[in-house]
């Protein structure tokens, strides 16, 4: 028995010796952009990612900025604690770009013993960050400073097993962006689509819908929502009680919810197509209308315009000077839209509808493909203990 406790505890130690120090492998380096060429000013969120700098630069001597090359790393060592997220992202641009002073840049020193892709591969694992968490320091910040960082050990089997797994999943991240570009193409179709149309056909909003005024009389209907600047339903913040709810409109499937205010200070025109089954209230102060005749125009061939920019635009330029700037009743009943043959809506519909359901897939396809990260590095160690075992 204690021979094979013995046996144990040597393979887990052997186990435990093929991870290694990542501060043997990377780098710092420090590129500054002294000649100001580069302009890309890039950040990085919470979930690893680059983005664009929200920064406010006015004034800023960028030349103090970092340059960030393909195959290296951005690192910031604030706020791990606080966030539980270690801020690293690997850069993937063929063009440099720059980040904060404030960030270190790190490359990995010999690509031939560690692959920056498997590395990243590693810290997209939220074990990664529960430990950087609980090895961060107690400032305020909660840091997680460079030369303990350094200290953080990470398996590093043999090349080729590094370059195997970064295939595998750099294939899948592959596959899902030839898709999600697919859908670039189809939103261009769309959109093209109802370009065409411009000019051709117009009939004034108010002759093509009319007002619903369907009250919550009963107080059965407890699902109150509100309209967002996206043109998408969203649970009301409003306190109400169940007493008040019998004031609130209703809305139903292939009805139109429209709020009239602050069109002018959003730029948007709030205006969404209720596509639920079950109906849900609204507040009095929104307006409910309907299309009169669906074989003349259909209900997501009316909201497909009132989705475009173009559309809102122009009702913050017809808006009141109210402090509000409101666009009432009245006066949205004015705008013209174009009103093709009832086919062509349906075509454009039937591509809308497609587009949707492909985005929703795409969604799918990246969620499905962020716990491999965890799955593939699981797979690491224990080939290392299979190695360990056999020798």
């Amino acid at each position: 028995m204690i021979k094979e406790q013995e046996k144990s505890s040597h393979q887990e130690n052997l186990v435990k010796s093929r991870f290694r120090r990542l501060g043997d492998y990377i780098q710092l380096v420090d590129n500054r952009n002294k000649d100001l060429k580069v302009t890309n000013l890039l950040g990085i969120n919470i979930t690893k990612n680059f983005m664009p700098s929200v920064a406010n630069v006015s004034g800023t001597d960028l030349s103090k900025y970092k340059i960030i090359q393909k195959g290296q790393f951005a690192y910031s060592a604030m706020q791990v604690g606080r966030d539980e997220t270690i801020r690293l992202a690997l850069y993937t641009d063929d063009e440099p770009a720059i980040i904060s002073p404030a960030y270190l840049v790190i490359e990995s020193k010999d690509e031939d013993e560690l692959i920056p892709e498997y590395m990243m591969m590693w810290f997209q694992r939220p074990e990664s960050d529960r430990y950087g968490w609980f090895i961060s320091d107690s400032s305020v910040r909660a840091s997680l400073d460079w030369e303990r960082f350094c200290e953080i050990e990470i398996p590093i089997p043999d090349i080729s097993e590094q370059r195997k797994y970064v295939a595998l999943y750099k294939g899948l991240l592959t596959n899902q962006k030839t898709y999600e570009n697919s859908l670039e193409d189809l939103q261009l179709i769309c959109n093209s689509f109802m370009d065409t149309l411009k000019e051709k056909h117009l009939k004034p909003i108010g002759s093509l819908v009319s007002l619903v005024d369907k009250r919550n009389s009963d107080g059965r209907i407890t699902n109150l929502l509100g309209i967002n600047v996206d043109k998408v339903f969203m649970p009301s913040k409003a306190k109400t009680t169940k007493e008040n709810l019998v004031k609130y409109k209703v809305v139903q499937k292939g009805e139109f919810a429209y709020s009239a205010m602050q069109v002018g200070r959003d730029e948007t025109v709030r205006v969404v197509l209720y596509t639920f089954d079950e109906p849900a209230i609204i507040s009095p102060a929104y307006q409910v209308f309907k299309v009169n005749d669906e074989k003349e125009i259909l209900p997501e061939f009316l909201m497909l315009w009132f989705y475009r920019p173009e559309f809102n635009r122009f009702g913050w330029f017809i808006s009141d000077s109210s402090v509000r700037a409101s666009l009432e009743w009245e006066r949205f009943q004015e705008i013209e839209i174009p009103v093709p043959d009832i086919e062509v809506q349906e075509a454009i519909v039937t591509i809308y509808h497609t587009l949707q359901t492909r985005k929703r897939i795409n969604e799918q396809l990246k969620e499905s493909i962020k716990p491999l990260c965890p799955v593939l590095m699981k797979g690491v160690v224990e080939s290392m203990e299979v190695e360990t075992v056999e020798s």
